[in-house]
């Protein structure tokens, strides 16, 4: 899928060195299609790596898709430069006027954190109740998903004696579910949470089906069963450096943390770690955007 995007935007070059189908605005209006609208909700502090990442899987199918980056006005970004916003992104005011086909809220560092105590927290609230009414699917990721769960459902986080920091095997819990379509009965993903959505409350809400879990990091994925919200609790999307850069991080800034789990060969920390999720992170995104956004959403707007 080509995805239109403003050919400046740092994503670009990295994408197209990587052979990515980004399409500039000069050659999308050429193309006699309406392209499928997704707003990214990014409220991660590394918003340029985010950016990459996203954009880089949703770029894997046949249709057009074009990109709206959305910033929250109610917070000040410590490590993104305003001018960087101020090009590439539109406002959450500005997208609650705007007609989106899917919606992508990503996870943030403020997990332990009550939700109310965020800064954001009323006009991440206004987000989430427009994508509910008028976005065709929403897709929440990591905290996203949590502050998703609690805003909609009253499903409550949790924190955790010790972070869920590694790559973790999941097992499907539902059978010949669209967005799994293609995965394997076991597949890993990456995880890096200090809390946690416990399965047990979300089967008291039958509106809710759990489609993933694990035995060590437990719930990973789960849907409406109206199709128009997915909260993964998990980030498909990252890089095979991405959990190492968290863990130098934290190391450097003299935090108690643990190795990132089954992420190193051999557990050594001086060892290339090796992506084992990049295929269905691609298959993820791909049947997210055919079956629960594209297959739903008309021709035209009204």
């Amino acid at each position: 899928m080509p995805i239109k995007i403003q050919s400046d935007l740092p994503a670009c070059k990295t994408l197209e060195k990587e052979n990515i189908f980004v399409m500039t605005e000069t050659r999308a209006v050429k193309q006699d299609i309406r392209p499928l609208k997704i707003a990214i909700v990014n409220l991660m502090p590394t918003k340029i790596a985010t950016e990459t990442q996203l954009l880089r899987l949703l770029g894997n199918t046949p249709l057009q898709v074009e990109i709206s980056l959305v910033h929250m006005e109610s917070h000040q970004s410590k490590n993104t430069k305003i001018d960087h916003l101020e090009k590439f992104y539109i406002t959450s005011k500005q997208a609650l006027e705007t007609k989106f086909d899917g919606m992508i809220i990503t996870g943030a560092p403020v997990e332990q954190i009550p939700f109310e105590d965020v800064d954001y927290w009323n006009e991440l609230c206004q987000i989430m109740d427009y994508a509910k009414n008028n976005v065709f699917c929403t897709l929440y990721i990591c905290w996203g998903a949590q502050a998703g769960l609690y805003h909609h459902y009253g499903i409550q986080k949790h924190n955790l004696d010790e972070k869920i920091f590694g790559i973790f095997k999941n097992y499907k819990t539902t059978v010949a579910e669209p967005l799994l379509r293609g995965f394997d009965d076991i597949f890993p993903s990456p995880q890096s949470r200090h809390t946690e959505v416990r399965a047990e409350e979300i089967k008291q809400h039958p509106e809710l089906t759990i489609l993933a879990e694990s035995e060590k990091s437990g719930v990973l994925l789960v849907k409406s069963n109206d199709n128009r919200q997915i909260f993964m609790t998990g980030h498909l999307e990252y890089d095979p450096e991405t959990l190492g850069v968290e863990y130098r991080r934290d190391l450097d800034q003299g935090k108690k943390i643990a190795m990132p789990e089954n992420y190193y060969p051999e557990d050594n920390p001086w060892n290339k770690p090796i992506s084992t999720w990049r295929s269905h992170a691609h298959l993820f995104y791909s049947n997210w955007l055919n079956y629960y956004v594209y297959q739903e959403t008309p021709f035209e707007f009204v």
